[in-house]
């Protein structure tokens, strides 16, 4: 049986869901303020919502971005809700998915969308979802059914990460 996995890359503005069959989607907040948190909460809550999952799979904050302050209000929201839930959850370094997919922890948007397109044959409206993606295969990977064959170097990004 496939493992159950989905793939978080949060955002005030964007938020990429990798739902645990592999469809992607974006959430873009018609709210405005704090409000779009709760919105953001319940697209993720619908994506986990009344499945047994075995594994939710985040993009950590970035540790020098500035933005980081208002993304760590729907991480907070997000994490709160998926301990809530008792969904286990890893954080995944923005470098570490990047070198998982392209072997470069400093690649580029359009990097990690080739990188899908080829070993996947995936493409994405956005980046959000793209990330997603490939949040969800670490965890997939992580959990011994990767959904891609990957060198060696690339699936050595899974070792930096904090499993739950």
């Amino acid at each position: 049986m496939t493992a159950r996995v989905v793939g978080l890359d949060l955002s005030m503005t964007g938020t990429g869901i990798a739902w645990c069959d592999g469809t992607t989607y974006t959430v873009a907040p018609k709210l405005s303020g704090d409000a779009r948190l709760l919105e953001i909460r319940s697209e993720v809550a619908r994506a986990v919502d009344g499945r047994r999952l075995d594994l939710v799979v985040i993009e950590d904050l970035p540790t020098h971005a500035k933005a980081a302050g208002i993304t760590g209000m729907v991480h907070g929201v997000v994490r709160a809700y998926l301990r809530e839930m008792l969904l286990p959850y890893a954080l995944v370094a923005p470098a570490s998915v990047k070198k998982y997919a392209t072997g470069k922890g400093n690649a580029g948007k359009p990097e990690m969308a080739v990188a899908a397109f080829k070993r996947g044959g995936r493409e994405f409206r956005d980046d959000n979802q793209c990330d997603a993606w490939w949040l969800r295969a670490m965890g997939l990977e992580h959990l011994g059914q990767p959904i891609t064959k990957l060198p060696a170097a690339q699936v050595a990004a899974l070792d930096g990460v904090k499993w739950q």
